[in-house]
C-alpha cells in the first residue's frame, strides 16, 4: 500500500499464487522463465530473512525450491486455531479442496481477526491470506461457498423476522461502483413505497474497487447505516418505511474484522461471493433474493446460495461492475464473450418444497 513496507498478508497472498500456479495450474499459467529465474535468484536470500509461515506457503511440501525448500514440510503453526488452518492450507496449496465443515471450522477459528478486543490476531495474517486467496485461485466448490455463506449465520442468535407479506433482499458487490450508476438503493426505496419490504446490507467502504456504495450514499443523505438487525425489522414492519439497510459492522462482526486485510490481498477473496447471499433479518411472508456478478462462472452458484436460504425466488443480473442496475447501452464490438450484460437468471420454489431434502450436499 502507499507509503507503506511490504506487509505479512501481501506476502502470504503472493506466494500462495505463486505455489498454486506452480503446483497444479495448466503449464501455460505456470511460472514463466522470467519468474523462474528470479526465484532462482532471491529464494536463497529470501530464506534467512523471511518468517517461517512465509517459507511454509512458498514451498509447502519442499517440493518447489529443493534444498532451500526445508521448512514447509516441518511447518506445523503456533496454537491450536493456527495448526488447523496449516493443515486446511496445505491442502489448498496443492490445488485442493476442502468439505463444508472444515470451512466453517476454520472460519470460527480465526474470526474475528485482530480486534474485537483481542490482543493480537489468533493465526498469522500471511497464512490467512494465503488461504483466502489460494480458495478464490481454485475456484471454489459449491460446499465451500456454503460454508463461507452459512459460518456465521447465528453469530448474534437467530434473525429477527419481520412481520411482513414479503422481504426483498438485495446483494449488491460490497466493493462498490467506480464507473457506472448505482440504482438499487433508489429502486428498493420505490419498491418500499408500494408494500414491498426491501432490505439492503453491504459496508461504507470495500477493497479492491472502493468505489461508490449504498452506505455511503446513505451517509451522505444523513441516514443512521448503523442500526442492528432488531432496528431494521421494526423499519421493515414500518408500514410508511418499509425499507431498511445493514452494515456488516453490526450484522455479521467477525466478516467485518477482516476489511483491513482484504485491501491488502486485493483480490476479491470467496467472501465476495457468499457475503451478497445473506439473511440477516427473515419475514413471516414470502422473501426474495437479488444478487448482482460479472464474471464468468459465478451465476449458478450464487443461485445454489440462494437455494440453500430457502427464499422463496432467487435472482442473479449480469449488471455493469456486477451491480444490479441494468444498462441502456448497446454491447460494445470490443465486449468479452460469454453472457452478456443484463442477462439474468432465477428460481421460484413452491412454498410446499423441503429445502433439507432438495439440498444434495447435506
Amino acid at each position: 500500500l502507499k507509503d507503506e513496507p511490504v506487509s505479512s498478508a501481501q506476502l502470504g497472498a503472493f506466494f500462495a499464487g505463486m505455489t498454486i500456479r506452480a503446483n497444479c495450474f495448466p503449464e501455460a499459467t505456470q511460472w514463466s522463465e522470467g519468474e523462474r529465474r528470479a526465484m532462482s535468484l532471491f529464494w536463497p536470500r529470501l530464506v534467512h530473512v523471511l518468517p517461517p509461515e512465509v517459507k511454509f506457503i512458498a514451498d509447502p511440501e519442499g517440493t518447489i525450491m529443493g534444498a532451500n525448500g526445508l521448512t514447509g514440510p516441518r511447518y506445523i503453526g503456533q496454537g491450536t486455531a493456527e495448526m488447523r488452518l496449516v493443515g486446511a492450507l496445505r491442502e489448498v496449496l496443492a490445488g485442493g479442496h476442502l468439505g463444508y465443515e472444515e470451512i466453517q471450522c476454520v472460519l470460527k477459528d480465526v474470526l474475528p481477526f485482530g480486534s474485537m478486543g483481542a490482543s493480537s490476531p489468533s493465526v498469522s495474517e500471511a497464512l490467512l491470506a494465503a488461504f483466502l486467496i489460494g480458495q478464490r485461485m481454485n475456484r471454489e466448490t459449491d460446499r465451500e461457498l456454503k460454508g463461507y455463506c452459512l459460518a456465521f449465520d447465528d453469530e448474534l442468535g437467530p434473525p429477527p423476522i419481520a412481520d411482513v407479506n414479503s422481504l426483498t433482499h438485495y446483494g449488491e458487490p460490497y466493493d462498490g461502483n467506480t464507473r457506472f450508476f448505482r440504482s438499487t438503493l433508489f429502486v428498493a426505496a420505490v419498491r418500499a413505497c408500494y408494500g414491498e419490504a426491501c432490505l439492503l446490507h453491504g459496508v461504507e467502504w470495500m477493497p479492491p474497487k472502493g468505489g461508490i456504495t449504498e452506505g455511503q450514499m446513505l451517509k451522505f443523505m444523513g441516514a443512521n447505516t448503523h442500526l442492528s438487525p432488531t432496528q431494521a425489522k421494526t423499519l421493515l414492519e414500518d408500514k410508511d418505511t418499509g425499507f431498511a439497510y445493514l452494515n456488516l459492522q453490526e450484522a455479521c462482526p467477525p466478516l467485518y474484522s477482516i476489511i483491513g486485510l482484504r485491501e491488502h490481498i486485493k483480490k476479491r477473496p470467496p467472501l465476495a461471493t457468499s457475503e451478497k447471499v445473506q439473511q440477516f433479518v427473515r419475514a413471516r411472508g414470502r422473501e426474495s433474493m437479488v444478487a448482482g456478478f460479472y464474471h464468468v462462472g459465478y451465476e449458478d452458484p450464487l443461485l445454489m446460495l440462494m437455494r440453500r436460504r430457502t427464499v422463496h425466488a432467487g435472482l442473479v443480473v449480469k449488471g455493469e461492475e456486477g451491480a444490479l442496475s441494468l444498462t441502456t447501452k448497446e454491447r460494445s464490438a470490443h465486449a468479452s464473450k460469454g453472457i452478456p450484460v443484463n442477462h439474468c437468471s432465477g428460481f421460484r420454489t413452491p412454498s410446499s418444497a423441503n429445502f433439507s431434502e432438495t439440498d444434495g450436499y447435506f
